[in-house]
């Protein structure tokens, strides 16, 4: 049966703006995106054999075209359709974090990172640059690695910073791995940074390690 015909009550788009976004499953928030379903499938349907054929909302967002254009109902113009949602989602997040004092607003700092790194399928290293109200000036990517991880130069960190009029810092890079925990040349290296933009009085406030959760702190757990 079409979903025109179900009752508005269970019809996603109507559901969405009864109940909030919040209130539909990974399903029914696919299928808007989708729109259509496809011969003797509605879109729910559809968006529920696309959910079970990736293994999750995440694999299909994280998609890459070969793998996403491989699916029924999926193709060049949904993924162009998806990148941008995906885009204006990051952009969104990053202006969050600019508005306050990246400590006044932990879990949007954390979002933020989330969505720019945690889909990356190798080790990127970056730094979140602060002015003296530790409000965001920039986020720059410094090193990308391979998936066992990434040459990270204190002297680059250092230059970008002077370049950006940082007054503090907030480093992060992801593990591919998904497991968030930090390694001792992590926390080897959070010192080096340290003890090399000292030297240009700017504070490292944090480092964070973003996996398949939520990014550990190394601040939260005394490491900094």
């Amino acid at each position: 049966m079409s979903i025109r015909n179900w009752p508005a009550a269970e019809r996603p788009r109507e559901k969405l703006l009864e109940q909030g976004a919040f209130a539909l499953s990974d399903a029914e928030l696919l299928a808007i995106f989708l729109r259509t379903g496809v011969a003797g499938k509605s879109a729910v349907d559809l968006a529920r054999q696309l959910l079970s054929e990736f293994g999750s909302l995440r694999a299909l967002l994280e998609a890459d075209l070969p793998q996403f254009s491989q699916h029924l109902g999926l193709g060049p113009a949904k993924f162009a359709q998806l990148q941008a949602v995906l885009e204006m989602a990051r952009r969104h997040l990053a202006e969050r974090i600019r508005r306050d004092s990246a400590l006044e607003s932990p879990q949007a700092v954390r979002d933020y990172l989330k969505a720019r790194l945690r889909h990356e399928p190798h080790e990127l290293f970056g730094c979140l640059f602060l002015d003296s109200k530790h409000r965001v000036l920039a986020f720059e990517v410094l090193f990308q690695g391979t998936i066992d991880g990434a040459s990270v130069y204190p002297r680059q960190v250092v230059k970008r910073a002077l370049a950006q009029n940082a007054a503090a810092v907030i480093l992060t890079h992801n593990h591919p791995s998904g497991v968030a925990e930090p390694s001792q040349a992590d926390r080897q290296l959070t010192q080096r940074l340290k003890d090399a933009l000292a030297y240009i009085d700017v504070r490292v406030l944090d480092h964070f390690i973003v996996g398949d959760g939520e990014p550990l702190s190394m601040a939260e757990y005394g490491w900094i």
